[in-house]
């Protein structure tokens, strides 16, 4: 039975790029965003290139419906997924008094709960037959939460910490959960508000290929979690290092726009 990688979130940025990387080498592919016509040129471009088999299935997994519908569709098409890559996520930058909750609920809806619900649905099969890989899409801010980003800076902090235990309850059952944790990336995720922090007037976003470059070793091959850049992982460890008062003014200082 064939065997297929699931990327949530796969028409853009990390997704995107991880999807070719993986067509490269060969893996069929299961993809899934909001776009039919993005995913279908995709599919087209893929396939054409790399010869690779490639299904998708367009859902808006903010919509806990649709991520059944997501399941519940690959199980009836009898595609075996082998390989799940939670990356569907999105994230906002402002004042919290100030940002949409409408918004803000719709992330958590997106970075969390369809993130543990294709995990908890996938596990079992994976568990049923003791093999398969999960990556989680986590995020340097999940070990540096910052100001003016605090409900998605939460949101991958469940991330992290869900990968993490869910990694160590799974042990010895065959089924391997990674996280990835990229900082600032140059994709289209980045709002351009947030482009003005003074973060980004001294520090380039990360190139995406580079990102799922990481993405992709430790999906096939890795264990544990990913801080992707020396600097980054640099910059994790500092903090737990310094008191948390006065590394919070720091990080609201870099994230301001002032």
């Amino acid at each position: 039975m064939k065997e297929y990688i699931l990327i949530t979130g796969a028409s853009s940025g990390i997704g995107h790029e991880m999807a070719h990387q993986l067509a490269a080498l060969k893996y069929n592919l299961i993809l899934t965003a909001r776009s039919k016509d993005k995913l279908k040129t995709m599919q087209e471009d893929l396939t054409l290139k790399h010869g690779v088999e490639v299904h998708y299935f367009p859902k808006d997994l903010s919509k806990k419906n649709q991520v059944l519908e997501l399941y519940n569709e690959v199980k009836t098409a009898k595609l075996k997924v082998s390989h799940l890559v939670n990356n569907a996520g999105f994230g906002n930058y402002g004042h919290f008094e100030e940002t949409s909750l409408e918004e803000e609920l719709k992330m958590i809806d997106l970075n969390i709960s369809s993130l543990v619900i294709l995990t908890k649905l996938f596990t079992k099969d994976m568990v049923a037959r003791k093999s398969g890989r999960i990556m989680n899409i986590a995020s340097l801010l999940a070990f540096l939460p910052f100001p003016y980003q605090s409900v998605y800076s939460a949101s991958k902090s469940f991330v992290q910490a869900f990968s993490e235990t869910l990694a160590a309850e799974l042990e010895g059952t065959g089924v391997v959960v990674t996280s990835l944790a990229p900082g600032i990336t140059e994709t289209a995720f980045i709002p351009g508000e947030m482009r003005k922090m003074n973060l980004l007037k001294s520090t380039k976003p990360m190139p995406v290929k580079t990102v799922a470059e990481a993405g992709v070793k430790l999906l096939l091959h890795g264990k544990g979690k990913r801080i992707v850049g020396f600097q980054n992982r640099f910059n994790a460890v500092l903090a737990k290092l310094l008191p948390s008062a006065a590394m919070m003014k720091v990080k609201k200082k870099l994230a301001s726009i002032k």
